[in-house]
């Protein structure tokens, strides 16, 4: 159940840190320092989603 709820919340972090990113290219002026913080929140978003999709995806329920 942990690892489930830890994917969970991964995969939120994800979101919003694709979230962030895309706002910030839409609203963005170009310059540099645009470009390097919309790559490391959509890299790092994209990691934290796949990561919290794997560990909701793989993780087996056991019956108690």
């Amino acid at each position: 159940m942990e690892k489930r709820v830890l994917g969970i919340i991964l995969a939120i972090l994800g979101i919003i840190g694709l979230i962030y990113a895309g706002a910030s290219f839409m609203n963005g002026s170009g310059g540099t320092r645009n470009v390097k913080s919309i790559l490391v929140f959509g890299a790092l978003g994209a990691v934290f989603f796949a990561a919290g999709i794997g560990l909701v995806k793989h993780t087996n329920d056991k019956a108690t």
